[in-house]
């Protein structure tokens, strides 16, 4: 149910945003090698019943036609792939299909063990995001609606790893601009309050939050008079755009 929104944020960036469903890829009516950027969008897949982004990530796995596809996609080295919510969910389950990406967590049951929808407080960190590359320290709201969005690491070596290889994207922080691992400013209960990650080259980017939500500066409960029409985060699809011209 994000997808609209989706789109509308890349149109406003100069893509031509098209709905693509698995059944279209299924079918053969589109395939990845007609695109320059996947987007898998946020909003309830399989009705959101437990894991539905893992199961999603799962339907493609264990089809080869499907699982060549994205593998393909992804390997295409003038492309970019972005997972929100749901989605962000969905391409961690395909890490072994993703460059660099090896390190990613999973996404489990918020702390709170209820689905949490509000606007929260992020920073951007500096990474190899394609998409966050100029928003570096930026601490912006943003909007957040999941019940499965807490990070739980494969092994203890994986944060280090990201750490050093600059994969971790943004963070909640609190009103003091600072890392939280406590609720409400900390929605889901993760460690440092990660949300948002890319693999080692910066082409995929994955994170909780919904940016494409607050693309508009109104979408914001207060913004400053210097935003005008739009929030910063109308960036990340800029750059989305700029990477690839």
């Amino acid at each position: 149910n994000g997808h609209m929104e989706m789109a509308a944020a890349f149109d406003l960036a100069g893509f031509s945003a098209q709905d693509v469903t698995m059944t279209d890829l299924i079918s053969g009516r589109n395939t990845l090698g007609e695109f320059d950027g996947v987007v898998v969008c946020g909003g309830f897949s399989f009705g959101d019943v437990l894991g539905a982004g893992l199961g999603w990530a799962k339907s493609i796995l264990h089809s080869s036609h499907l699982r060549n596809e994205f593998a393909s996609f992804f390997n295409r080295y003038n492309t970019f792939t972005l997972g929100v919510c749901n989605g962000c969910q969905m391409l961690s389950g395909l890490r072994e299909l993703i460059d660099g990406s090896e390190h990613w967590p999973s996404f489990i049951r918020n702390k709170s063990d209820q689905f949490e929808s509000r606007l929260v407080m992020v920073e951007v960190l500096k990474s190899n995001s394609i998409l966050f590359s100029g928003l570096e320290g930026a601490k912006l709201p943003i909007v957040v609606a999941h019940g499965e969005g807490k990070v739980k690491f494969s092994r203890p070596t994986d944060l280090d790893e990201l750490k050093n290889h600059e994969q971790i994207s943004i963070r909640y922080v609190d009103n003091y601009g600072l890392a939280v691992d406590n609720y409400p400013f900390n929605p889901n209960g993760s460690q440092g309050g990660l949300t948002g990650f890319c693999n080692e080259d910066g082409r995929v980017t994955i994170m909780m939050p919904h940016p494409e939500r607050v693309v508009r500066s109104i979408s914001c409960s207060w913004y400053p008079d210097n935003w005008g029409e739009f929030s910063p985060w109308l960036k990340v699809f800029q750059n989305a755009r700029h990477y690839c011209d």
